[in-house]
């Protein structure tokens, strides 16, 4: 990854700063922002994508106006840690739309979970069938987010 780092130069970043802005943006608007031809605009943008560096576009959704305005992040602690543990884990929450994130964690907590719902009954319902999905959980701990402060999908460029 650090290979494909240094092949990004200033004006690879400024394009990929203005598609996380809006990536709905034609390749002649992208280009007039970052002060390249159309062509030359689309061929960059053609190698941040065959690169994997632009893994995909999409929308990002309102949650609140889609009557989803509950946050929750459940701290997992396992039991077990072999393989065939983690499948089954990855299985059961894989089939959990509500689950928007997992991390593997260092530290006191092993998963991380980002659970997005309509309330706290919705929440409860998911609670009961992750719990059911995966077996051998020594602890799951929910924390309800009070106020969103920031939430960004926006990378930043390394210094």
């Amino acid at each position: 990854m650090i290979e494909e780092i240094s092949r990004i130069d200033s004006i690879d970043w400024a394009i990929l700063g203005v598609l996380q802005a809006d990536a709905s943006l034609a390749v002649h608007e992208v280009g007039e922002r970052v002060g390249l031809s159309s062509n030359a605009c689309w061929r960059r943008i053609r190698r941040l994508e065959d690169n994997g560096v632009i893994a995909r576009r999409v929308a990002l959704l309102d949650p609140e106006k889609l009557g989803l305005a509950t946050t929750v992040f459940v701290s997992i602690r396992a039991q077990r840690h072999d393989p065939q543990w983690l499948d089954a884990f990855s299985r059961g929450i894989a089939g959990i739309a509500e689950i928007s994130e997992c991390h593997r964690m260092a530290g006191d907590v092993d998963y991380l979970l980002k659970i997005v719902v309509k309330d706290i009954a919705h929440y409860d319902r998911i609670y009961r069938r992750l719990i059911a999905a995966v077996p051998d959980l020594a602890d799951v701990s929910s924390s309800f987010s009070m106020e969103r402060m920031k939430a960004t999908t926006a990378l930043p460029r390394p210094i």
